[in-house]
């Protein structure tokens, strides 16, 4: 707890004394001289306060030994552009509008262009609807696809014997049941079969015949129908009078809901007056998304490889959790807590800690946005071999290598650059003869310099001779 927020404190200005000043002088001289005496070619890892609350020290460390990167952010320390496309919002949706409604004012209001929704709720239903913003619509799927739980009141069209008997009807439609979507949702009519998990009976009044219940089922369960079940099987009939989902996936109702006159106030208070911790509470990082996913944590070098579709691979795992198994979804995640991918997973616990090689994970949805994290494949020494072997071959058969390309572009920007010196009177009377000289001159420069780095490159390599294959 803040010292601000007890009752009758208040902040009063600290006044040190002159050996308080000299010891703190003291420790500031300490810490520049072993500042300087660190080296950054090998890092590990210090725990954070940020860091204790994501729980990397109960992960099992594979290495401590990597290099970090000045690039990405702590999900929570985003800039506020970053932090709304990477968000979502667990709204508290009204009873008059649709879910897609619902999601096409929120576009409107937050000015996005890619939107979406973890799950339809009817038009008469309130509560849960998670909304994923931009990047985090890659999350939908998998929201739509989560459990689901509700609360609502049937009303009996008849008196029954007692509350038990409405008790006993409601545990025995659990398990595997079959299901066609009421008259009024707007699907195919097709026989379906759905889940319920638990279902139980909260309260009845016998004189009004209102109950309450509570259910929890996978998604695309229709609790309207539930109802005219249970209605059936007591034989006196029944229908729903008011339905309300209190969980969607791992949130609930307590998880920070905010309504949607809290979107249109956050956004309006960030236009407005630049303020945007109205906003930073309204919208969530998507991460929280992902919490009940086990955990794989890479190296800052390996992040982008990732982004553009690579496997997860062993080298590159910094730390790992327990009890990860095969074929299991699991979440890719960075030093510093950001989701990379959602993976399925081809190695167990056991075998990460004892390999050295191989794939661990085969990336099956990327999140993060590419080039977040410098490219770092492609720079080794083997790599270096290969590409120049690819250049020697390619110069033989009279094909245009990359190099050549990349040179010539380089020759045209310097070009550019001239004839942006020069003045108008000189661009006028140089003839275009004399410009293809000077891009010819260039072109050769280039191609000179080229072939003497690829010398310098050949000797710093042990003499490696390239051969004709």
């Amino acid at each position: 707890m803040f010292l601000g927020s007890l009752p009758g404190a208040q902040f009063r200005p600290m006044v040190l004394s002159s050996s308080l000043l000299k010891d703190l002088a003291a420790t500031l001289k300490t810490t520049s001289k072993s500042a300087k005496n660190h080296s950054m070619t090998k890092w590990v890892a210090s725990p954070t306060p940020l860091d204790q609350d994501q729980n990397f020290d109960k992960l099992n460390v594979k290495t401590t030994q990597i290099i970090p990167f000045p690039f990405g952010s702590y999900p929570l320390k985003r800039n506020i552009d970053d932090y709304v496309r990477n968000g979502f919002i667990n709204l508290d949706k009204p009873a008059s509008p649709s879910s897609h409604e619902v999601v096409t004012w929120i576009r409107k209001i937050l000015r996005v262009e890619n939107i979406g929704h973890g799950g339809t709720v009817d038009s008469k239903v309130t509560g849960c609807l998670i909304v994923c913003i931009e990047r985090a619509t890659g999350l939908v799927k998998a929201q739509q696809r989560a459990g689901k739980e509700y609360v609502g009141i049937i009303r009996l069209h008849n008196d029954i014997q007692s509350e038990l008997q409405l008790s006993r009807v409601l545990e025995t439609l659990t398990g595997a049941l079959f299901q066609r979507p009421p008259i009024i949702v707007n699907m195919r009519k097709c026989l379906r079969i759905v889940t319920v998990y638990e279902s139980k009976l909260l309260e009845y009044d016998p004189k009004t015949r209102f109950g309450i219940f509570w259910v929890s089922c996978e998604a695309g369960t229709y609790i309207r129908t539930l109802c005219t079940h249970v209605g059936l099987l007591l034989g006196v009939g029944g229908h729903v009078k008011e339905l309300r989902r209190v969980r969607s996936g791992i949130l609930t109702e307590k998880d920070n809901m905010v309504t949607m006159h809290d979107v249109l106030d956050a956004q309006w208070q960030y236009e407005k007056e630049k303020d945007e911790m109205y906003l930073r509470r309204v919208i969530y990082p998507l991460e929280k998304l992902l919490t009940s996913h086990k955990r794989i944590v890479m190296k800052d070098s390996a992040v982008n490889a990732i982004c553009y579709g690579a496997n997860v691979m062993l080298p590159g795992v910094l730390q790992y959790e327990d009890g990860i198994e095969v074929d299991e979804e699991i979440v890719i995640i960075t030093t510093k807590g950001e989701a990379i991918c959602i993976a399925v997973s081809l190695m167990t616990t056991a075998f990460i800690s004892t390999g050295g090689q191989g794939i661990v994970a085969a990336s099956k949805r990327v999140i993060m946005e590419r080039d977040t994290y410098p490219r770092q494949w492609g720079l080794g020494p083997k790599a270096v071999k290969q590409s120049m072997k690819r250049n020697y071959r390619n110069a033989k058969k009279g094909a245009v290598t990359i190099a050549q390309r990349n040179s010539w572009k380089r020759a045209d920007t310097i070009a550019q650059r001239m004839t942006k010196m020069m003045s108008e009177k000189e661009q006028s009377a140089m003839s275009f003869a004399t410009a293809l000289q000077i891009l010819d001159e260039q072109k050769r420069k280039e191609k000179k310099r080229k072939k003497r780095w690829i010398k310098k490159q050949t000797m710093k390599l042990g003499g490696f001779v390239l051969k004709d294959t």
